[in-house]
């Protein structure tokens, strides 16, 4: 008999946090790395939700709170939806976990059984087919490659939709591409949405305030309200105010699925931190100036890395939407050899080889569904993305082509 389940045999580790250890590695080795791996912004977090949490442990906040959120967290939420979504929900229908992952795994535990599908659009964040895996889902993964903008087009969608689908999962911005959905686009795929009423959504909005060239953001359930109860909006902290470590995430949705979620949340880590759910509300209560403040730099930052990427032979790196990744073709440099000796077969050689030649970490594109791609996350210095882009350049102006 085995000790390990066989259910750890269906995920895989994050490929994004191994390339991480690993640049992290060579770094203590003494190699000159520069890590463009991590989805994290290299912000503080604001002075006033610093400020709020300290508060909290004086205050002697430090004891457990009820499962899924502080009521006047989840008031700061409902809020929130209202006010910048267009959304009503009431506190009965929020729920707060430790970070966003914690919110979708929720959700996806308490409703998939042996055989439910689960669309995943490609690219895709790497946690979603892994998180449908270890429910015992099944991930249909639709691929959207970079002639669609990276999105999911509603032609696609009604061909991946069968009697056992149960959820879509919609990232918009995306995690890898930046991509993002307008209105229009947001809408035609409601369209579909209505004609099967078996499928819910998970929408994932964690990089809602993160979007540039004036980019409208939207959520399914604003857009058309006739989906609203099937669909969980999730959202967080970590991205927009710069709260990763904080772990706090939210959803909102119908009340059933809610009390499946808090139940299950209540048999594995209980409440989140009730330190970080304090900070979190002051985030959401707070000056919002922070967010345009930071969303400005970004900006400046992707108009830097993708003009800098579209000099470089062999790629071809899209304007995304929002988040802080891109998400480039390498297509023109697969079969080349580069200055060190390695051929490039597909995008996992060429991130090794640029890691191990030039010390520069992104995370290959077949981590994320869609190959030949690579992910450069832009949330790092001015000067340290120049530094990175130069090596890039250097690595494929020294690559030939057989």
């Amino acid at each position: 008999m085995a000790f390990i389940s066989d259910r750890l045999a269906r995920i895989k580790p994050s490929p994004t946090i191994a390339m991480t250890t690993r640049a992290a590695e060579l770094r203590a080795e003494g190699r000159d790395i520069i890590g463009l791996s991590a989805g994290e912004p290299d912000f503080d977090t604001p002075l006033h939700v610093r400020d709020a949490a300290k508060a909290a442990i004086d205050a002697g906040h430090t004891r457990y709170t009820a499962v899924d959120g502080t009521p006047s967290l989840k008031r700061a939420i409902a809020d929130k939806f209202a006010r910048e979504n267009g959304l009503d929900y009431a506190p009965s229908q929020i729920t707060v976990g430790t970070g966003g992952k914690q919110i979708l795994f929720n959700a996806l535990m308490a409703t998939l059984d042996a055989g439910d599908e689960v669309i995943v659009p490609a690219p895709y964040w790497v946690s979603y087919p892994d998180m449908v895996l270890l429910a015992g889902g099944t991930p249909v993964v639709v691929e959207c490659d970079i002639a669609s903008g990276f999105r999911l087009t509603p032609e696609a969608l009604e061909a991946a939709i069968t009697p056992r689908t149960k959820w879509l999962i919609l990232n918009s911005p995306s995690n890898p591409s930046g991509a993002g959905y307008d209105r229009a686009q947001m809408q035609a795929l409601c369209d579909v949405l209505l004609r099967h009423p078996q499928v819910w959504v998970l929408a994932d909005d964690i990089y809602e305030h993160l979007v540039f060239d004036g980019f409208e953001f939207c959520t399914p359930a604003q857009v058309e309200p006739r989906l609203k109860d099937r669909v969980l909006t999730m959202n967080g902290v970590s991205k927009s105010y710069a709260m990763t470590g904080w772990r706090i995430g939210y959803g909102a949705a119908p009340e059933p699925l809610i009390r499946a979620m808090a139940k299950l949340q209540s048999q594995s880590t209980s409440n989140p931190c009730s330190v970080s759910q304090y900070a979190a509300e002051a985030a959401l209560t707070g000056p919002q100036d922070y967010i345009r403040d930071s969303r400005a730099v970004f900006q400046r930052r992707r108009d830097l890395v993708v003009a800098g990427l579209n000099d470089c032979p062999g790629l071809d790196c899209p304007v995304p939407q929002g988040a802080f990744y891109v998400y480039p073709s390498m297509a023109g440099l697969i079969g080349a050899t580069t200055a060190a000796g390695k051929v490039i077969t597909d995008d996992e050689t060429f991130a090794n080889a640029l890691l191990d030649e030039e010390g520069v970490a992104v995370v290959f594109g077949a981590a994320f569904g869609l190959s030949p791609h690579f992910r450069i996350s832009y949330a790092t210095a001015d000067d340290v993305l120049r530094d990175a882009v130069a090596r890039i350049r250097r690595f494929c102006e020294g690559c030939n082509l057989r």
